[in-house]
């Protein structure tokens, strides 16, 4: 097993390394969150493409379906009760709306679906959340020599509080 930059997992590591793969990681964990919002995106278009197209396709059954589908349905319902002609185109005509009702309500509730979807908001406020940790990150303080004997134990002990960090 090894860490993302390549040296085996118990070694020590330099600061620099350590830098380079905390950036590396944080890049990988941006470019992450834009595909998620990318994704959520996405979603919501598709989620508002059917919506829009199922209206369409309302407006496509009421606008060019009517004068075909009434004339038979009326002449139908005249064949089969007798009624006057006019009842029967009225009665036609109310079917051919009750169809456009119908696929009015189930493109209401894809566009419901597509206004109520919280997905972009969700990822920038989990980049706000990463940018607010990172931006209180402190680093550790370091003592500064005070002798000229401790600087001969300096990369000592920086090199036991790498040991004890990894």
């Amino acid at each position: 097993m090894s860490a993302p930059d390549g040296s085996p997992v118990g070694a020590e590591r330099s600061i620099g390394q350590l830098f380079a793969s905390a950036t590396t990681e944080m890049s990988a964990l941006v470019h992450d969150e834009i595909a998620l919002a990318k994704a959520q995106l996405k979603q919501d278009v598709k989620r508002g493409a059917i919506s829009g197209g199922v209206f369409m396709v309302a407006g496509a059954v009421l606008v060019f379906s009517l004068p075909m589908l009434n004339f038979a349905l009326a002449y139908g319902i005249r064949t089969w009760s007798d009624w006057n002609l006019a009842l029967c185109f009225l009665l036609s005509f109310l079917a051919n709306c009750i169809v456009a009702g119908v696929l009015g309500l189930i493109g209401a509730v894809f566009a419901k679906k597509a206004k109520r979807s919280k997905g972009p908001q969700k990822v920038a406020a989990s980049v706000k959340e990463t940018a607010g940790v990172l931006q209180k990150a402190k680093p550790h303080p370091r003592p500064a020599p005070a002798a000229p004997e401790l600087e001969d134990r300096a990369p000592a002990a920086i090199e036991a509080v790498a040991r004890s960090s990894s």
